[in-house]
């Protein structure tokens, strides 16, 4: 489960992958519809699960968050990891 974000487009796009690099990489080239507006995605937040079907739940719940609950996540994250 991932969380990134553009500066250009002022936007976070959510997503689920098993290899977080090589999928950060197809949105970067411009491979998926969505983030092919801009090369600027950069992550900022992870989470990893031990089931794809655990995944899938939390990004789906992730996908129904407003801007500032996802703002808090990636917050909370970061202090976390400080």
């Amino acid at each position: 489960m991932y969380i990134l974000y553009s500066k250009f487009l002022d936007v976070y796009y959510k997503g689920f992958t098993t290899n977080l690099e090589n999928r950060l990489e197809y949105h970067i080239s411009g491979k998926s519809t969505y983030t092919s507006k801009t090369d600027d995605w950069k992550i900022v937040y992870s989470n990893t699960f031990e089931t794809k079907k655990e995944a899938l739940i939390e990004e789906k719940r992730l996908k129904k968050l407003n801007r500032l609950s996802i703002e808090k996540l990636i917050y909370i994250h970061i202090e976390k990891r400080v």
